[in-house]
């Protein structure tokens, strides 16, 4: 049973790690494939999660949250990682702040093709943005989200923690 637990990702593993990195605000957009991670969030009295409508508003809102000197994650998908792209650049990159991004790399497979476009553009769009990430695919992993907030104070840019199992068990 320990092994299994090991073999996925839990959303519990996500919730220390925020907890041990000091953060305050958790910015996302509610969607079905991280539901019991939202609710878990929602539970913590020292966490507050921040709604927001498009994945766009996402850098701003963490920047602002930033600049009032909280620490801000942010947990998006790929897709709307992409369809962010110019707010990354503009309110990320360019004001130079230390920002984890946890995005769920949809459509990601380590047992063939990749066939969904979301996960074929995904890392070359981090690459073409020079945006440093690491990857989680089951709990062994989590220590790398502290390794990304770790380089994301040491650079003070943005680091991406890409989640590679579609957020497994995130849902119950």
């Amino acid at each position: 049973m320990v092994e299994q637990q090991a073999a996925i990702l839990r959303p519990e593993t996500l919730v220390d790690e925020f907890k041990k990195n000091g953060v305050t605000h958790v910015i996302t957009i509610p969607d079905s494939e991280t539901n019991y991670l939202y609710e878990l969030m929602l539970e913590q009295d020292w966490l507050d999660v921040v709604p927001i409508s498009r994945e766009g508003e996402a850098s701003a809102t963490a920047l602002g949250l930033s600049v009032a000197g909280k620490v801000p994650v942010v947990l998006i998908q790929n897709t709307g990682m992409l369809e962010s792209g110019d707010s990354i650049r503009g309110m990320a990159l360019d004001a130079g702040f230390p920002l984890v991004m946890v995005v769920g790399y949809r459509g990601w497979t380590r047992r063939g093709l990749i066939l969904d476009s979301a996960a074929k553009y995904t890392e070359p769009f981090l690459n073409a943005f020079g945006i440093n990430y690491f990857f989680v695919e089951n709990n062994s992993d989590g220590d790398r989200i502290s390794t990304a907030f770790d380089e994301a104070r040491k650079t003070r840019r943005p680091v991406v923690v890409l989640i590679g199992d579609e957020y497994h068990g995130f849902n119950r």
